[in-house]
């Protein structure tokens, strides 16, 4: 996908991170994030993703680099970011509507409770719950609990949207029904995403690009993938589109084998820049296009 703007909405520039002035766990890292962008991070455990995810939410602090937002530095939590963690993390006391509709008194304290409720319970239906909004956490499945997570996130209209492995622990049926929820809201919404997976076809379903991350310690952006299937793919027929398994193999390699080698040979420190690959379109090999 394809944007034109004069300044990217998301720029992350020269990222580092080390834990008691050690080695770091991530250096150098930068990436830039095109508004209504969905972008995928995979990486072997150890390489600071999730880091990473606290940082652009706010709520790490880097060693070194910076992080700006709709031209704005990001230094601190805001309600312009939203947040999913593989733990729902609802509040037990508060139902379903009880729990989205704290979230949108927070972003708007002004309003009537009226108000409140009316536009929680839009977001409520939106991932499927509607009838369930009188609930508690303890009565729900892992599923809703997540919906009800996501839920959350999307009602108070954040710029960006970040998720930690959000269906991490839930069982395969479970866990494509709400990818399909996701996909449907990013869709309506033109929500800007940046999501932490393990999940290779997990990441070919969302996204429009894939970054890949280096071994840690000292992991970088290796290479950013553009997933040039279309975005209308669904789970149930991607697989048919040859792209599907130039893009899959592609990202498996790295996983498996150059992740490694990586950090075996050194390699990932002299990466100035990560290259941009458009593996999908390839037929006898990988394209590099452009430096991210």
């Amino acid at each position: 996908m394809d944007h034109i703007t004069d300044k990217p909405f998301l720029s992350v520039e020269g990222l580092s991170k080390s834990f008691g002035g050690g080695v770091p766990v991530f250096d150098d890292v930068s990436f830039n994030i095109a508004h209504g962008e969905f972008v995928c991070i995979i990486g072997h455990s150890g390489c600071g993703k999730t880091t990473i995810l606290n940082v652009l939410a706010g709520l790490d602090i880097a060693t070194a680099g910076m992080v700006f937002m709709d031209n704005r530095e990001v230094s601190g939590p805001s309600l312009d970011r939203g947040v999913v963690f593989q733990g729902h993390a609802l509040m037990p006391w508060f139902t379903v509507l009880g729990n989205v509709a704290f979230a949108v008194k927070s972003r708007w304290p002004e309003w009537p409770r009226v108000k409140v409720e009316h536009h929680a319970a839009r977001f409520i239906e939106m991932v499927g719950l509607k009838g369930a909004e009188h609930k508690k956490p303890s009565e729900l499945s892992g599923g809703m609990k997540q919906r009800v997570g996501i839920a959350r996130a999307f009602a108070i209209e954040p710029k960006m949207l970040l998720l930690d492995e959000p269906f991490g622990a839930l069982d395969a049926l479970t866990r494509g029904v709400v990818q399909d929820e996701l996909l449907k809201i990013c869709k309506a919404t033109s929500q800007t995403v940046f999501m932490i997976t393990h999940d290779v076809d997990e990441a070919i379903l969302l996204s429009d690009k894939i970054m890949l991350m280096s071994n840690g310690p000292r992991a970088r952006v290796a290479e950013i993938v553009v997933n040039t299937m279309p975005r209308t793919r669904a789970r149930e027929t991607m697989h048919h589109d040859p792209q599907f398994y130039r893009i899959r193999n592609h990202l498996v390699d790295f996983l498996v084998h150059r992740s490694k080698q990586m950090q075996a040979d050194g390699s990932a420190a002299a990466l100035r820049s990560a290259p941009l690959v458009r593996p999908g379109l390839e037929q006898g090999g990988v394209g590099v296009v452009a430096a991210a």
